[in-house]
């Protein structure tokens, strides 16, 4: 239950993290309850597409940055239908937005979409806590929502744990539809949207490709109907241990040879059809300022990072699976975690973080031409 906080810019809120810590501040957005698991995201730009980002579903995200809203939120930039996060935290929100394409505050959009926020608390002594114990369930309330502290936090502890949460078919499109080619049109591809942003299939429109974005459920049968080129898995919230079904779905893939992609979720369901397993992170990756190297040319980008899970992948040696050799073809700088995979046997290959995202502004854009490049290979 929520209301809006128009006129009650001072309503009391209070964020509750399941280890029993309290942070008191003022309602931002709507005002009411949620629950999620608290993560922090480092991008000091870019929140409209962060709150509208599908991966973010059941979280409430933290911004380490300490002013958010100064340019207000605009018809343009959203990356799918609505807004995803559980709760937003902000430290300092801005007053007035001021960009020339805003279109309305972004607190009057977290009202509109009934996203319950809190602001005014220290968002770094927040951050550095998440990343000493790891993100956690936690609740925001605010107004009537607030209660005893103890009766709060047993409210919290009473959440599901996003460890074995199956997410991605609650984001995901129900009904197919076609992103067109932008100018002639190359090459068709089946996009599984398991979460998808609205920059993706536009990026490779982009490039001449049709983009047929299908439900999480499509069969191989509704994949191949489309007469792809090449078929593309999407980014996704939740555990991929809980992604049967899409890995099963990218196994025929692969036995068909068919030119493959995947990013982020879809990093992590080509690591397990390859017969890697997956873990949860300790507080993951989140921002648009996250260095990673191609070990394939040794280059160093600054990506764009949205996943709590990683790949368990060797990255000393080259593996033999059923589909033939895989390697790791991407380490994140900051702690070797495994940010992409290739099959060296056959087209295939993803990477975890967001290459449609512009964070460095455009380091990772090679990737959609590594893509078109497969497909021109296969068809050749």
């Amino acid at each position: 239950m929520t209301t809006s906080t128009r006129g009650a810019v001072k309503v009391p809120a209070v964020l509750v993290l399941e280890d029993g810590r309290t942070f008191r501040g003022r309602a931002y957005g709507a005002v009411g309850e949620t629950f999620g698991e608290a993560v922090f995201s480092t991008g000091m730009t870019g929140y409209q597409e962060t709150l509208t980002d599908p991966s973010y579903d059941r979280q409430i995200v933290v911004a380490t940055a300490p002013q958010i809203g100064n340019t207000g939120w605009n018809d343009e930039d959203d990356e799918s239908r609505r807004i995803w996060v559980s709760g937003y935290v902000v430290r300092d929100p801005a007053r007035v937005p001021s960009n020339w394409r805003a279109k309305r505050s972004l607190d009057d959009e977290l009202v509109a979409q009934g996203v319950v926020g809190i602001s005014g608390i220290d968002t770094r002594a927040l951050t550095r806590h998440l990343r000493e114990r790891g993100s956690m369930r936690a609740g925001v309330f605010s107004g009537e929502a607030i209660a005893p502290e103890a009766e709060l936090v047993e409210r919290v502890r009473a959440q599901p744990h996003m460890k074995g949460a199956s997410l991605y078919e609650e984001v995901a499109t129900k009904e197919a539809y076609v992103v067109p080619a932008i100018g002639e049109k190359r090459f068709t591809v089946a996009a599984i949207d398991l979460g998808i942003k609205g920059m993706t299939p536009h990026r490779m429109a982009e490039r001449g490709i049709e983009v047929h974005v299908l439900p999480a459920t499509a069969t191989a049968d509704e994949v191949y109907a489309v007469g792809p080129d090449g078929v593309f898995f999407s980014n996704g919230p939740g555990d991929p241990a809980t992604a049967d079904g899409p890995v099963a779905l990218m196994q025929a893939v692969l036995e068909r040879r068919t030119p493959l992609f995947g990013i982020c979720f879809g990093n992590q369901i080509l690591g397990r059809a390859l017969g890697f397993g997956t873990y949860k992170l300790k507080y993951g990756h989140r921002g648009i300022n996250q260095p990673v190297q191609d070990r394939t040319t040794g280059k160093v980008e600054v990506t764009a990072h949205n996943h709590g899970f990683a790949v368990d992948a060797p990255l000393d040696r080259v593996s033999e699976t059923k589909f033939g050799r895989a390697e790791v073809s991407h380490v994140c700088l900051n702690d070797d975690v495994v940010e992409g995979l290739q099959l060296l046997d056959q087209p295939a290959f993803s990477v975890q973080y967001h290459p449609e995202a512009a964070a460095g502004p455009h380091d990772a854009a090679y990737l959609f031409d590594r893509f078109v490049s497969l497909m021109e290979g296969q068809r050749a």
